[in-house]
């Protein structure tokens, strides 16, 4: 049974030895990658050092699945690789909201203790509440995270 990759932890860069811990791959596959795969590009810095993004990695993440999981080849990748991008290029520009990487909460059309009994106007407001609860939450995580740099 194949071990579960580890949760992408909340930070700006990455080095190329946290991604193939993080990715399941050696550094040196990573750099094969990066030859092959036009899409990825980590940003150089001194001495040439490899700085990966949060979408990069979940990018790798992707090529690790369509070769090692799916069984493509790295020709086949590729091409699944560039119908993916294009795909969410036509969502993007049709408005569509992307959550790659993002488990989606579900809301129940039930209130917090079980009951259907609420009228569409209570409901809504309801979740209205919730969302801006959530927004709030959001900011005060987004506030603590700017402290953390």
């Amino acid at each position: 049974m194949e071990k579960a990759l580890p949760a992408i932890p909340a930070k700006r860069y990455f080095t190329i030895g946290e991604v193939g811990d993080l990715c399941g791959v050696k550094p040196h596959v990573l750099r094969y990658w990066e030859q092959e795969f036009t899409q990825l590009r980590p940003m150089k810095r001194r001495g040439n050092r490899r700085y990966y993004q949060h979408h990069e990695v979940l990018m790798i993440r992707r090529i690790r699945d369509l070769l090692y999981d799916q069984g493509f080849t790295i020709s086949g990748a590729r091409n699944k690789m560039q119908e993916i991008l294009q795909a969410e290029r036509e969502k993007k520009k049709n408005g569509e909201v992307l959550l790659e990487g993002v488990d989606v909460i579900e809301v129940a059309d039930t209130d917090l203790d079980g009951t259907q009994e609420d009228t569409d106007d209570e409901r809504h407001g309801d979740v209205s509440d919730r969302l801006l609860l959530v927004r709030r939450e959001l900011f005060e995580i987004r506030d603590l995270l700017s402290l953390a740099h």
